[in-house]
């Protein structure tokens, strides 16, 4: 199971430079972060390829850090390959708390981060449809 590092910041100047400086003095990379505004705190979601040291590292330095469990997902990098994808989540009830992806080869290859409300059964029906999920390994080290 891959894990996401969520941080609970205040919405101000500096906030990110001081996240961003825990990771690197611990030599950790950040493969994707989304940040999200909610007035004067937000969230944010951070997946580095070593989420466990880099959750630890900032509680140590004391940001308000969680790990949350993940589901990472390969689907093609064309129109309408995310929407087979939550047609999937859609069909047996899986609720999407939150989502990002990326791409890992233009126009061949993307990897989209859920957060869902069940992890293991989100797993269960997209493999059960074919599709190929991201390791922890495989998705911290793309």
């Amino acid at each position: 199971m891959a894990f996401q590092v969520s941080v609970f910041a205040e919405n101000k100047p500096g906030k990110i430079e001081r996240i961003t400086s825990i990771l690197a003095k611990h030599t950790i990379n950040i493969r994707a972060i989304t940040i999200n505004d909610s007035g004067d705190y937000g969230i944010i979601k951070l997946l580095l390829d070593r989420p466990e040291d880099g959750c630890t590292a900032l509680k140590e330095e004391g940001v308000a850090a969680t790990l949350k469990e993940i589901v990472a997902v390969k689907i093609g990098d064309k129109p309408g390959s995310l929407h087979k994808v939550a047609a999937i989540l859609k069909d047996h009830a899986i609720n999407v708390d939150d989502a990002y992806g990326f791409t890992v080869k233009p126009h061949e290859e993307s990897v989209f981060v859920f957060q869902v409300d069940n992890p293991k059964a989100a797993e269960k029906v997209l493999k059960d449809a074919g599709y190929q999920l991201l390791a922890d390994k495989e998705l911290y080290l793309l």
